[in-house]
């Protein structure tokens, strides 16, 4: 059973800061790059980070750049994203993704709302 399950969500004011981690089960994690999406409502699912299954690269996109950080833990099976700096239109369901072409996996989504 392929497992993703994310923690860490929940309410922050502006400026404020988060980590989110999720942890994987049921496949060789190692294997995988590891990707955060996220979606607001109304909107489409964009990608907002991703890491190299060994941890040698990272992309981000350009809405987070210098202020997420995704790190992996293979010891641990984990991959995080620290989010600082948060703003109102960070506000989105944060969805953990593995990919290793052709497999694809996705957690259930954890709720990160900005708000003052």
């Amino acid at each position: 059973q392929v497992q993703l399950v994310e923690s860490g969500g929940g309410l922050v004011q502006p400026g404020g800061s988060l980590r989110l981690s999720c942890a994987a089960s049921g496949f060789t994690f190692s294997s995988y790059a590891m990707r955060w999406y996220r979606q607001a409502p109304g909107k489409e699912r964009e990608l907002v980070a991703h890491i190299t299954s060994a941890g040698g690269r990272t992309n981000y996109a350009d809405f987070v750049k210098g202020r997420f950080t995704i790190t992996r833990d293979n010891a641990k099976n984990t991959v995080y994203l620290q989010m600082n700096s948060l703003k109102l239109e960070d506000t989105a369901v944060y969805y953990c993704n593995a990919r290793w072409v052709p497999r694809e996996y996705w957690g259930q989504g954890i709720q990160v709302t900005v708000s003052s």
